[in-house]
């Protein structure tokens, strides 16, 4: 609500409540104190009804939200928050001029800003094309007894079937969508993807990707890396080139490289541009299989593994008119 639009709610207002002629009658009880005393009184029982009306139109008119979406064409959608950058999600096929074809890819965030303006993950690094600034992907994807990858060759294919849908609130900003991964020219899994944005707050940006895929006719299983002492696959962020690298999970700085250690959060620090920042990753303790193996390197890769590898567990498989959710927070903060 404009400026020009409240004045006139108030004009409004003082309208209802003027003192219109007062009323002479014969008698002491009809002089002009006690006829002004009266109207004063009639006109003040309107009033609760009367603010209560103009509260509700001009509070949510004063708290705008500070949240932008926009489509920027090529297939992303912009957040901005108080006009500064947040985030793209990439709805459509993105294509590095370089790149090999056959790491075409969609459907995952980058970039990723701190309230400060630090763009801390990368996508197509030349040491690893499929990474993907903030995605959710596995090495191996089987059904009807063959075997597929939505990880690095591509050959799942994952595509939306439109442009997201947005939302913002001065609490948040949503975006919904729903995506499918094809093979052979068909579908066989729905993804749908739930982000929720929230303000900045203390140096630092929160956001809560939740996930939920569904095997659409015969049952989709997804398994991690099948190379020894790993099983990375699930969600998972590739960051930037930065110095001063430090990883830590639950609350321990590491000292080298992890895999298969079963953790409740994990996050890397970093200094870009002279600018020190942090991205953590955690996944909603009510999730199945929490807590979730991790995939940490010091080069620049967190990856909550999803299902992981143990002796009772390596796959999960995805069954028609069953489907399985998966909740993960993202925070990025500036150090102050």
């Amino acid at each position: 609500m404009s400026a020009a639009a409240v004045a006139s709610l108030v004009q409004a207002m003082r309208s209802r409540i003027s003192l219109g002629p007062l009323a002479y009658g014969r008698g002491s009880d009809r002089s002009p104190k006690r006829a002004l005393h009266q109207q004063v009184h009639q006109q003040a029982a309107h009033l609760p009804a009367i603010l209560l009306s103009f509260l509700s139109i001009a509070l949510p008119a004063l708290a705008q939200s500070p949240f932008a979406w926009k489509d920027i064409g090529d297939g992303r959608m912009e957040l901005r928050e108080g006009g500064k950058p947040a985030l793209v999600y990439n709805y459509g096929p993105q294509l590095k001029p370089g790149a090999p074809e056959d790491r075409r890819r969609c459907c995952y965030i980058f970039p990723l800003d701190t309230p400060a303006g630090v763009s801390m993950l990368d996508d197509f690094p030349s040491d690893h094309w499929h990474h993907r600034g903030l995605f959710w992907a596995w090495p191996v994807v089987e059904t009807e007894g063959k075997k597929y990858d939505l990880w690095m060759n591509m050959t799942v294919k994952d595509h939306s079937a439109k442009p997201p849908a947005v939302t913002s609130s001065a609490k948040q900003a949503r975006m919904e969508t729903e995506n499918f991964w094809q093979i052979d020219g068909r579908d066989i899994v729905r993804e749908d993807v739930r982000l929720t944005v929230f303000p900045a707050k203390d140096n630092a940006r929160e956001l809560e990707v939740e996930l939920t895929w569904q095997a659409l006719k015969a049952p989709v299983t997804l398994r991690g890396s099948q190379e020894s002492g790993k099983s990375y696959g699930g969600f998972s962020a590739r960051f930037a080139a930065r110095e001063n690298t430090v990883l830590r999970a639950d609350g321990e700085t590491l000292s080298k490289d992890e895999d298969l250690t079963p953790r409740k959060w994990a996050e890397l620090e970093g200094v870009y541009g002279g600018k020190r920042a942090t991205l953590r990753i955690t996944p909603d303790p009510a999730g199945p299989g929490f807590p979730y193996q991790w995939c940490l390197r010091n080069y620049g890769f967190v990856g909550a593994s999803f299902p992981g590898r143990t002796a009772a567990v390596d796959s999960y498989t995805l069954e028609p008119g069953k489907p399985l959710t998966l909740k993960f927070r993202v925070r990025v903060t500036d150090a102050p």
